[in-house]
C-alpha cells in the first residue's frame, strides 16, 4: 500500500480592492496549476480566467505552471493582466518630471 504524502502550500489572489489567500493540503507532487485548479478561486472572482492569467512564486513567474511542482509551504501567486507596459508609464513619468524641472528653473 502506498500512502500519499500530503503537503500545505497557498494559492493568492489580489484585486485593488479585494485579496484571497488560500490555504490547501495537497499531494506531494502538485504542480502550480494544479493547486490554482484546486484553490477554486475562480468562486471568489467569477472575473478570473485561471487558464490565461500569468502565474508565479513568491513572487517570481514560473514559465510553465504545469511543469513546476510545488513544495511545502510555498505561495503560488495569480496575476492580473498587465493595464499598461511599466517600460512607457516610466517614460512618461519622466518625461513629466522633466517638464515640470524646466518650468521651475
Amino acid at each position: 500500500m502506498v500512502v500519499e504524502k500530503i503537503m500545505v502550500v497557498e494559492v493568492a489572489y489580489a484585486l485593488p480592492h479585494k485579496q484571497k489567500i488560500i490555504s490547501l493540503s495537497v499531494p506531494e507532487g502538485t504542480s502550480v496549476s494544479e493547486a490554482v485548479t484546486l484553490s477554486r478561486m475562480e468562486d471568489q472572482f467569477p472575473e478570473l480566467e485561471v487558464s490565461s492569467c500569468a502565474m508565479g512564486i513568491f513572487g517570481k513567474s514560473v514559465p510553465k505552471p504545469a511543469e513546476r511542482i510545488l513544495q511545502a509551504g510555498e505561495r503560488v501567486e495569480i496575476y492580473r493582466p498587465l493595464i499598461a507596459d511599466p517600460k512607457e508609464v516610466r517614460k512618461q513619468r519622466a518625461a513629466k518630471a522633466k517638464a515640470a524641472k524646466e518650468e521651475g528653473a
